[in-house]
C-alpha cells in the first residue's frame, strides 16, 4: 500500500499507439497466464443459453406489499434439457433482511414441503436422498443475502419447481418508500488472495460458477401494493413497468423482457403533506405478541444559524468489479460532492483497487485549487484490479486530529467483495469520531455490506443504481451529511412486564430517516418513549400505541422479529463475541421460527425415489454479470487473446502509417 505522504494526481497512460502494442503485448501475457492458470473459483464465461448442459432457470418473484412490510414469494423453475439425469447448483441473492422462512417443491402433481435442520444434518439428509436418486432441494445461507439452491435428480427433459417464502422491509427515506429486490450476484474480490476475482459463497462446490456471455434466466416480476395512504408517485428506476390502480392496491408488472441481472427497485412517494410520522404492525402467537413499529422523529431543530464545519474524505472504488456503468455513475455521484463543499471544510480523496492511494496525503482545505486537482484526478480514474476495501478503510479512518466541526467518510463502491464480516470488525475498531456513510453503485451492488458497514459506522447508506437517480440520490446524502445529527438514542416501553427489543445497536438518525424497531412483548404497551441527543442537547418524543385488534394480524412480524434479533447476534460474533454461545442462540431462533440462518437450512425429500441411485450429474447453473458491468476473467484466454493480437496489428499500422507522415504531423497527436 503506498504511503499516506505520497500524493498521488492520477494515473499515467501510455500515449497513442505505444499503448495499444502494450496492451496487445499485455493481453497475450495474461491469456498465456489464464490458460495455463485454471482458478478453480475464478469467473468462467460460457457461451449459449445451455451453458454446459446446465438446467435451465426461469424465475417469478411476487411480493404482496402492507405498509413497510414485503411478504415475498420466488419461484424457480428448472427445466432439465438434455437426456441424462441431473443436479442443478444456483447460487442467488434475496435482500440482506429477508427472514426466508419456507420452501415447497412441485414434481408434477407431487409437493414436497422443506423443513429446517441444523446445516450438516440437512446436507447429510440431502446428500443421501440425491444419492438414492430421491428428488430433493436444498436451500443454505452463503452470507446474509446471498443464498444457494441445490436440486438432485432432475429428470431428462422433466420441469421441477421450487418456491422460496420470506419476509422483509420496505425502506423509507426522505419522503419516499423503496422496495429493492435483487436478482444477481456480483463477482467478488477475495482479500486472500489479492488481484483476484472470486466468486463468493462457493465453498464446497466443484469449479466455477460460469457467466452467461449474454443474458439468462427469464425474469418476471409483480408487486401488490398496499401503502396505506395516497401515493403522489409510483416509478422504478430499475425496470419499465406497468401500474394498475385497484383501489387501495396498486398492481405493478415488469414490461417487457426481463433477466435476471439486476436489482429490481420500486418506488413509490406519498402525496404532499402526507407522511407517516408512525406506523404499527402486529402478529399475536400465543401469548406473545411480536410488534414492528416505525417512528419518524420530527425534523429536529437548528439551533443556530452557524454552518457546521466538517472533514470530508471521499473514497471511490476503482477496481475491475466497476468496469462499465458503475464507474461512470461513481466519478458523477463525486464530482457533485465535490461541489458541497465550501470554505472552512477540509477534504481528501482515497481512490483504491489492489492497493489504496491518498490524493494529497492527508486532507487539505477546501479551496479552489485543491478542488479543481480533485476534480481533475476523478475524471481520471478508469477500473481495473481488484478490490481491496481494507485498506482504503484503513487510510479514510487514520484521522490525523480534529480539522473541523465533523469528520465524514463517504464511501462510493460496489461492495464486492466476500470478507464483510472482516470489513464490519475493523469499521467498529477504527471508527474513532468519524462516520461512515456508505454509497452503493451499480445495478447489482453488495446491499448487506453497504448497510451494515454504515451501521457499524454509525452513518446511513444510499444506493444508485442507474444515471437519472445520480443527483437526487447524491441530494438525499447532501442533506444528511449537512443536517443535525440524533445520536445516543434510547426506547423505552414503559409499564411492560416483559420485552424484547431486537435493535440492541439503535443507530444514529439522520435526515429523513426513521426509527424502526421490532420487539416481542407480553403485554402491549400504551406508548413508547424514544430520547437521544441533538448537538449536545437532550431530545425525546412520545408517542401513543393503539392497542392492536386481533383479528387483523400481520403475518410474518414474528419472524421479521426473530431474524433482527439473529442480526444483532450476527453483529456480536463480527464483533469478537463467543461463537459457541451465539450459535446456539440462533439455532434456536431459527427452529421456533422456521427460518434460513448460518447455521440452518431448508431441507425437502421426496420419499419416492426417482432416478436410479447415483446417476444424477453435477451442474453449476450460469450466473448472469450484472448489467452494465464489463467481464473479466483469466479463463476466457482465446478472446483475450484475440483481441490483444488485433490491437499489436492495429498498433503496428498506425505506427507505419506515422513513419510515413511529414514530421510537423507528429505534433497533432494526442494521447488515446
Amino acid at each position: 500500500m503506498e504511503s499516506r505522504n505520497q500524493p498521488r494526481h492520477g494515473r499515467k497512460r501510455p500515449p497513442g499507439v505505444t499503448r495499444l502494442i502494450s496492451l496487445g503485448v499485455f493481453g497475450i501475457l495474461s491469456a498465456a497466464a489464464g490458460a495455463a492458470q485454471e482458478e478453480p473459483l475464478g469467473l468462467r464465461l460460457c457461451d449459449g443459453p445451455t451453458c454446459d448442459l446446465a438446467p435451465l432457470l426461469e424465475t417469478h418473484v411476487d411480493v404482496t406489499v402492507t405498509g413497510i412490510v414485503a411478504r415475498t414469494r420466488v419461484t424457480q423453475r428448472f427445466h432439465n434439457p438434455g437426456d441424462t439425469w441431473l443436479e442443478g447448483v444456483y447460487l442467488f441473492p434475496l435482500p440482506e433482511d429477508a427472514a426466508v422462512d419456507h420452501l415447497t417443491v412441485y414434481v408434477g402433481p407431487r409437493v414436497i414441503e422443506g423443513r429446517i435442520e441444523e446445516r450438516a444434518q440437512a446436507r447429510r439428509i440431502y446428500d443421501k436422498a440425491r444419492s438414492t436418486g430421491a428428488k430433493a432441494s436444498l436451500i443454505v445461507q452463503e452470507r446474509a443475502n446471498v443464498f444457494r439452491t441445490s436440486l438432485a435428480n432432475i429428470g431428462p427433459n422433466e420441469i421441477v419447481e421450487i418456491d422460496i417464502e420470506l419476509q422483509h422491509l420496505v425502506r423509507y427515506d426522505s419522503g419516499e418508500m423503496r422496495l429493492r429486490f435483487p436478482t444477481v450476484v456480483a463477482t467478488r474480490f477475495s482479500p486472500d488472495e489479492p488481484g483476484r476475482e472470486a466468486q463468493d459463497a462457493i465453498d464446497d462446490l466443484a469449479g466455477a460458477i460460469p457467466r452467461a456471455m449474454a443474458p439468462i434466466h427469464p425474469l418476471t416480476i409483480e408487486v401488490a401494493l398496499d401503502a396505506g395512504l395516497p401515493l403522489r408517485n409510483l416509478y422504478s428506476p430499475s425496470h419499465l413497468i406497468e401500474a394498475d390502480d385497484l383501489g387501495d392496491v396498486h398492481l405493478v408488472n415488469v414490461r417487457g423482457d426481463s433477466f435476471a441481472d439486476r436489482d429490481f427497485v420500486l418506488v413509490w412517494t406519498p402525496e404532499p403533506g402526507i407522511s407517516p410520522q408512525s406506523a404499527t404492525f402486529y402478529e399475536q402467537i400465543g401469548d406473545e405478541t411480536f410488534a414492528l413499529l416505525m417512528l419518524l422523529p420530527p425534523t429536529l431543530p437548528q439551533p443556530d444559524a452557524r454552518r457546521v464545519s466538517r472533514e470530508a474524505v471521499f473514497v471511490i472504488d476503482s477496481s475491475g468489479s466497476m468496469g462499465g456503468v458503475s464507474i461512470q455513475y461513481a466519478r458523477t455521484a463525486l464530482l457533485l460532492a465535490l461541489d458541497q463543499l465550501e470554505p472552512g471544510d477540509w477534504f481528501d480523496v482515497i481512490d483504491f483497487d489492489n492497493e489504496a492511494r491518498s490524493l494529497f496525503g492527508h486532507s487539505v482545505p477546501a479551496d479552489a485549487e485543491s478542488i479543481d486537482s480533485a476534480r481533475d484526478f476523478v475524471e481520471g480514474l478508469q477500473a481495473d484490479g481488484g478490490t481491496n476495501i481494507a485498506a482504503a478503510l484503513g487510510l479514510a479512518l487514520d484521522s490525523e486530529g480534529k480539522l473541523a466541526d465533523v469528520r465524514q467518510v463517504v464511501f462510493i463502491t460496489d461492495g464486492a467483495v466476500g470478507n464483510e464480516a472482516q470489513i464490519f470488525s475493523q469499521v467498529a475498531r477504527d471508527l474513532g469520531d468519524s462516520r461512515l456513510f456508505t454509497v452503493g453503485i451499480g445495478t447489482a451492488p453488495n446491499a448487506h455490506l453497504m448497510r451494515k458497514a454504515a451501521h457499524f459506522g454509525r452513518g446511513s447508506y444510499t444506493f444508485i443504481g442507474a444515471a437519472a437517480e445520480i443527483s437526487n440520490r447524491m441530494a438525499s446524502l447532501f442533506d444528511k451529511l449537512e443536517s443535525a445529527t440524533l445520536t445516543d438514542i434510547e426506547v423505552d416501553w414503559p409499564g411492560l412486564a416483559a420485552s424484547e427489543v431486537s435493535t440492541r445497536r439503535i443507530p444514529d438518525l439522520y435526515a429523513g430517516e426513521p426509527l424502526v424497531l421490532t420487539a416481542r412483548l407480553h403485554q402491549w404497551p400504551e406508548r413508547v418513549e424514544v430520547a437521544g441527543i441533538e448537538r449536545g442537547r437532550p431530545w425525546s418524543i412520545i408517542r401513543e400505541l393503539a392497542a392492536p385488534h386481533h383479528s387483523s394480524d400481520d403475518r410474518g412480524i414474528a419472524r421479521l422479529w426473530a431474524r433482527r434479533e439473529i442480526d444483532s447476534l450476527m453483529d456480536d460474533l463480527a464483533l469478537g463475541g463467543d461463537r459457541d454461545e451465539i450459535r446456539t442462540q440462533v439455532v434456536d431462533l431459527a427452529f421456533q421460527h422456521h427460518l434460513v440462518t448460518k447455521y440452518t437450512s431448508l431441507v425437502a425429500v421426496d420419499v419416492s425415489p426417482s432416478a436410479p441411485a447415483g446417476v444424477a450429474q453435477q451442474r453449476l447453473v450460469p450466473l448472469n454479470l450484472p448489467a452494465g458491468s464489463l467481464p473479466r476473467t483469466a479463463t476466457a484466454s482465446p478472446l483475450h487473446a484475440l483481441i490483444a493480437i488485433v490491437l499489436i496489428v492495429v498498433g503496428g499500422l498506425l505506427a507505419s502509417s506515422q513513419r510515413r507522415r511529414p514530421a510537423h504531423g507528429l505534433a497533432s497527436e494526442s494521447p488515446s
